[in-house]
């Protein structure tokens, strides 16, 4: 999977200038190559699009779906909380009154990361969904998901990191479903809420 290709065709189909891309793809492979960035990454990017690619005939807006997955990481640093909210703001400063798509629903596709929780907009369900496809991986994968996700907060003691881990991941448990779609809920709920207490049960 060619990430470069595949943004380069999104963004001569919605309007952007072909000399305009090329920066712009510059500066998102740089965003996500920085060496902080253990899970969030390029990697990141391509298993959410591979999940894009698989369940494409069920959204209703997939330009913006797309859009927004290769900016909904664009800003993240660990210490902040805001993440999501600058992503947002970053990429829908990019779209202009010519681009072919629909600024307030990237903002609201990007903004929709933070939580992961249900929304009206189905589109947005999937994009979620996509996003938190990785807690269903095998016990192995899932593993080094974890160790990832650990060496990107390793400025946080085990004595602070394990805590707020621990209270991020039982708010997963703690809502009736961890997937938005039912598609995702009859695949993958199951195994995600079993990595997800196997890894609590380790912290």
């Amino acid at each position: 999977m060619n990430l470069e290709n595949i943004f380069t065709a999104l963004l001569l189909k919605i309007g952007f200038e072909s000399n305009e891309i090329g920066v712009l793809w510059k500066g998102l492979e740089k965003a996500y190559s920085a060496k902080s960035r253990y899970y969030h990454n390029l990697t990141h990017l391509q298993e959410m699009i591979a999940a894009y690619d698989e369940y494409h005939s069920h959204l209703q807006h997939p330009d913006e779906v797309l859009f927004a997955i290769f900016y909904h990481d664009i800003i993240y640093k660990t210490t902040r909380k805001d993440n999501e909210l600058k992503s947002a703001e970053f990429a829908v400063s990019l779209i202009q009154p010519q681009h072919e798509l629909d600024k307030e629903l990237v903002f609201e596709m990007i903004l929709a990361t933070q939580h992961h929780q249900f929304n009206i907009i189905e589109d947005i369900n999937w994009l979620i969904d996509f996003d938190l496809k990785i807690l269903s991986k095998s016990w192995e994968e899932y593993q080094v998901y974890c160790n990832q996700i650990r060496k990107e907060y390793k400025i946080y003691p085990d004595v602070l990191y394990k805590p707020g881990r621990k209270k991020a991941l039982e708010h997963f448990l703690e809502h009736e479903f961890i997937y938005q779609t039912e598609t995702f809920r009859n695949l993958y709920e199951k195994q995600a809420r079993e990595n997800i207490q196997r890894e609590i049960n380790l912290l």
